[in-house]
């Protein structure tokens, strides 16, 4: 009761409540946020540290430049509290990308795939030759099917009216055109283990929960006037 009061109390702020909407369908650095709420760096420190210590987000270290950071939200917000964004309305089909293409969009893709009625494929700014065999085995555990050889290349897969995510941060930092949407996802390959495997499928389901939440609402009508 006192951590949801907490939460309350912090989301009570509009600036915060701001926030934690552009927070709800992928992270941002606190340079975005910056740039975005127009706020000096104490003033969004201020803020940050209020919604960290009620439970509400977390900060991590880019796994491609260390000095840069990414906040993000901590599992269990409901997407409810945040408005429609305008980008992902108009998205004729989901690509999610990162840098091999053999794990984290993958499994993101099967993920959205069963649920959502949105079209979804996935690529790599370097993809790997095959899919690798631990994210299959997670795959299986959840009844999900990846093909082991269907890795792409960006060049070759994203098109004009598909919505992007990037769901490592090498593919963010370092695409031409920065995706609207960035899923901080840790690799799990260098870990090499079951465990690192699970924590990016459930990481990637709750965020996959949130995002098609969102546009499931956004194009139902579409499909009753059909």
């Amino acid at each position: 009761m006192q951590r949801r009061a907490a939460q309350h109390a912090a989301l009570g702020d509009a600036v915060r409540l701001a926030m934690v909407d552009e927070l709800l369908l992928g992270d941002r650095s606190p340079g975005e946020l910056t740039e975005a709420f127009g706020l000096s760096s104490n003033l969004l420190a201020h803020h940050l540290k209020v919604l960290q210590e009620a439970g509400l987000i977390t900060r991590t270290r880019s796994e491609a430049d260390r000095r840069r950071s990414y906040v993000r939200l901590l599992p269990g917000m409901p997407a409810r509290l945040a408005p429609v964004p305008a980008g992902p309305a108009t998205a004729e089909r989901v690509v999610f990308v990162c840098t091999r293409n053999s794990a984290r969009s993958q499994l993101a893709t099967a993920l959205w795939q069963r649920r959502s009625h949105l079209p979804a494929t996935s690529a790599g700014t370097r993809p790997a030759a095959r899919v690798h065999p631990r994210a299959l085995a997670t795959a299986r555990r959840h009844h999900l099917v990846l093909d082991p050889r269907a890795t792409s290349h960006v060049d070759d897969t994203i098109r004009e009216g598909d919505l992007v995510i990037a769901v490592c941060d090498s593919a963010y930092e370092q695409l031409p055109a920065r995706p609207p949407l960035h899923w901080s996802v840790p690799d799990p390959v260098p870990a090499g283990t079951d465990d690192a495997f699970e924590h990016a499928y459930t990481d990637l389901s709750d965020r996959v929960d949130r995002l098609a939440t969102v546009l499931t609402d956004v194009v139902s009508p579409r499909k009753g006037t059909s």
